[in-house]
Formats: structure tokens, C-alpha cells, sequence
């Protein structure tokens, strides 16, 4: 968090599901003292935060005890966007929307977002949230290099509509850093080796052909002075519609190393490389926005 304030990052991105509720409390522990006004704060809401039948879900009830309970484990008194963690099926929209009304009309937060939902979910909650009179300004999808997902139907309703997207997993989990090698030895301690999800969410990425593409962006980064994690980072960021990219780090020298990635930009003839390597093996397919579930296995990373 330190080298991440160091590095001039004021945002910051978490979610009342995240270890089970213990990354808003640290968060709200490593940002004590620091300049309020200064800082953009996000969190989230849906994703099963007990284990009640009431604990989960976007109703009326779940969204009015979340807020509370976030901003206590935060230490603030508001946050800056709250975002529909994922679409609610079992509740009817216009009650999600109304009691986000509420949250931003009592000064909770001051804007609304969503984070995995379709096209068509984010047109319909856009329309309430105008009727409504709050502002409905952002979209969090998992977008990279290797999942591609957003670009044929999410993002152009977005942009129709003026939705900024904040992505998750830029880096594919950690496979965009290069650090995975073909053949099947993962490093110790990375997500590979995690049975908690983790190895669950990457093993479609983790094959050898997926892999040895990914090496092959080593000259092309290096060509531009980058590393592979920045070149990723790049690649994301120079996408117009980005507004940000979630960036997760284990120790502060990731912060200081990726955080070169914004403001690089990377020229025609070196995205029509990372297309040749990677483009055959990028998910595109817009039927993968589909979050819904609370039992998906993406819900700590996501």
C-alpha cells in the first residue's frame, strides 16, 4: 500500500467478499491518516458475505446492511464508487436500483458501478439509474490480453452509454508476467499452486501452447525497454475505453516495476505483434459474461 501511494495510486479497488471480509478491515488500516479528499475508494456488493439466506444477493435488505458494514471495516464514512459485484437474478432490478438510490442520496457513495454483467443488464441499469438521478459510471470486467471477452458486445455499450471500464486481472491471473513455463513446474507460492481457486481459474491458461506464446512476447518487451508485465499492462491501458486496471501485488517492488506501465504507448506495429502471438489463443466469446452465480469460482480474484 505504501509503494502503491509512493507511486502516486489513489485508487483503490476491494470488495466485502475479499478474505472474507478481512481486506476492507486492512485496507481501511493502511489508508488511516491519509488525505480523504485524495483517495478514490471502491468496493462491492452481492457475493456471499455469511451464511445466511439474507447474506448474499443485491435486495434491498443485503445492500443497506453491506454499505454499513463495509464503511465501518474501511473507516470511512463513504465510499467513492459501490458496485453490483455481479447481477442479481433472484432480485428484481428496479429494487437494486432504488436502494442504490438510497446509498448515494444519503452521501454513502458518491457514484454507482457494476462489475461482470452482460450488454443487456448494464443497458436496463443505466436506464434505471437515470430515472433515478444517480450516476451510474463504471464497469469492472476481467479484460487482458488473453481474455478478450468485453470487446465484442460489453464495451461498445459502454461506451454508447459513457461507462468507463475498470478491469480486473489484466494480467491474466499472472500469466501475462511470464513467470509460468511450459512443462508444467509452477513457481512456489503462486497461484498455480493454490488449491483454494486459484489453480482452478488458471488452468485454462496453464497449457504449453498458451504458455510458449506468452514467451514469445519476451523480445517484443524488450524491444520497448519493458518487461512482459508491463507490455501486458500496456497493451490493457492503451485500450480507449479503460478508465483503469486493478492491479494486484504481493510485495512493492511489482507496484514499482508495473505501475511503468501507465502512460507507455505502444506503437501500431508492436500491438499487431501481441495480436499475432496471442490472438489464436484469446477468448473472445461474449456468452463468457456471465457472473451471476455466487458459486463461481472467481469470486476472490474478481
Amino acid at each position: 500500500m505504501r509503494a502503491a501511494l509512493d507511486a502516486g495510486i489513489t485508487t483503490f479497488d476491494t470488495a466485502d467478499v475479499y478474505a472474507d471480509a478481512h481486506a476492507e478491515e486492512s485496507l481501511g488500516r493502511a489508508l488511516k491518516g491519509e488525505r480523504r479528499e485524495g483517495l478514490e475508494i471502491l468496493t462491492k456488493v452481492f457475493a456471499p458475505a455469511g451464511p445466511g439466506r439474507n447474506d448474499m444477493g443485491l435486495s434491498r435488505k443485503h445492500i443497506q446492511e453491506s454499505i454499513g458494514n463495509s464503511l465501518r471495516r474501511l473507516g470511512t464514512d463513504h465510499v467513492d464508487v459501490y458496485q453490483a459485484h455481479r447481477f442479481d437474478l433472484s432480485t428484481p432490478l428496479e429494487e437494486t436500483m432504488e436502494a442504490l438510490a438510497d446509498v448515494v442520496h444519503s452521501g454513502k457513495a458518491h457514484y454507482i458501478g457494476v462489475s461482470e454483467w452482460t450488454a443487456d443488464q448494464i443497458r436496463y441499469g443505466y436506464a434505471l439509474a437515470r430515472e433515478l438521478k444517480i450516476p451510474l459510471i463504471s464497469n469492472q470486467p476481467q479484460y487482458s490480453a488473453l481474455w478478450r471477452v468485453p470487446e465484442a458486445e460489453v464495451i461498445p455499450v459502454c461506451e454508447e452509454l459513457g461507462l468507463g471500464q475498470i478491469v480486473w486481472s489484466p494480467l491474466a491471473q499472472g500469466v501475462l508476467t511470464g513467470k509460468y513455463l511450459p512443462g508444467g513446474k509452477w513457481p512456489e507460492g503462486s497461484r498455480a499452486t493454490d488449491s483454494n481457486d486459484g489453480s482452478t481459474v488458471l488452468a485454462a491458461w496453464l497449457t504449453d501452447d498458451v504458455l510458449g506464446r506468452v514467451q514469445q512476447l519476451r523480445p517484443i518487451a524488450a524491444d520497448g525497454g519493458l518487461t512482459v508485465a508491463q507490455l501486458s499492462l500496456a497493451w490493457v491501458l492503451q485500450n480507449p475505453s479503460v478508465s483503469a486496471a486493478v492491479l494486484g501485488a504481493s510485495r512493492p517492488e511489482q507496484i514499482t516495476e508495473n505501475v511503468k506501465a501507465a502512460g507507455t504507448r505502444l506503437d501500431d506495429d508492436v500491438m499487431a505483434r501481441i495480436e499475432t502471438v496471442l490472438g489464436p489463443v484469446a477468448n473472445r466469446d461474449p456468452a463468457a459474461t456471465v457472473g451471476s452465480s455466487p458459486s463461481s469460482p472467481d469470486w476472490r480474484l474478481a
